[in-house]
């Protein structure tokens, strides 16, 4: 037993059994289809071949964040567990979710003072939230105590780097991300976005390239050059995919070949942010010197 429980939430897309083994906390945000809100309060779940599945059938589903009443509820449960909460949250460049969190933990500290709660603003999406949520987990387990791991992350979140590449610039078009004459032209000549997240949390278009196996050899490409003095401590990639776990396990095949790394975490990209991407997101993150 711990003396502190790290809590994350649904949007570092790790798996059950990951979260179940490892017994941390989880805040889960919400997505809407039409009148129907699954997660959040709700325990109602969609699997995610069902969410891609009336994604790819056209189903355009929203996103809705935590509020500091529902991070407030969630705290107080697990706080009946342990009096020690380390909170590791989705970056603030993408949803309000972390400002909650920071806004619960206050107010419960202000109404006990023997809660101790500290928040992270991850800065990461997906399994790079996923992958300093890892790190954090290896550090408790380690004997590392709550503050020196929150300083840990701290100072470590900015080395998790992003690298994805979508499939379906009209999905991007619809939340804003390239213009629709850019989606038209761009689908038209097979022309693949790289992104990833910068310093800020926010999704930044990197570069283009045509075609589907250039786009996934580019994510090597990218690893290559920005792992730095990490090269030879990544000792695990995380890939996350929104139903396209062939083309993830390409990804995975390029960095054991190129590398020697043969421990991989791969999973989908939950309903939230595949939400955003839609269908055919390959993600890949590792420890960098910088993004």
């Amino acid at each position: 037993m711990y003396d502190y429980k790290i809590i994350t939430d649904s949007t570092s897309d790790l798996p059950l059994e990951y979260i179940e083994e490892h017994k941390l906390g989880l805040m889960k945000l919400s997505y809407i289809f039409g009148e129907e809100e699954y997660s959040g309060e709700t325990d109602r779940e969609l699997t995610e071949t069902e969410f891609y599945s009336r994604v790819r059938n056209g189903e355009m589903p929203t996103t809705s964040q935590v509020n500091p009443e529902q991070a407030k509820n969630v705290f107080k449960k697990y706080l009946q567990e342990n009096k020690n909460l380390l909170v590791i949250s989705f970056s603030s460049g993408l949803s309000g979710t972390a400002g909650s969190a920071k806004i619960a933990a206050e107010e419960i500290m202000e109404e006990d003072d023997t809660a101790n709660i500290i928040v992270v603003d991850s800065l990461c999406a997906s399994l790079g939230e996923g992958l300093l949520v890892h790190k954090a987990v290896k550090n408790m387990e380690a004997g590392m105590s709550i503050s020196d791991n929150a300083k840990w992350i701290e100072e470590h979140k900015l080395n998790v780097v992003h690298a994805f590449t979508v499939d379906d610039l009209f999905h991007l078009y619809r939340g804003g991300r390239v213009k629709r004459g850019a989606a038209i032209v761009g689908s038209i000549v097979n022309i693949k976005p790289v992104l990833h997240v910068d310093n800020e949390g926010h999704l930044i278009n990197l570069f283009t390239v045509r075609g589907r196996k250039k786009s996934l050899k580019s994510l090597v490409d990218y690893m290559e050059k920005h792992m730095g003095t990490w090269k030879d401590k990544n000792d695990i990639v995380f890939i996350s995919h929104s139903d396209c776990e062939a083309d993830a396990k390409l990804v995975a095949d390029e960095i054991k070949e190129k590398f020697g790394i043969d421990s991989f975490l791969i999973n989908f990209i939950g309903p939230t942010i595949g939400s955003h991407t839609g269908c055919g997101t390959v993600a890949l993150f590792f420890m960098g010197d910088e993004r």
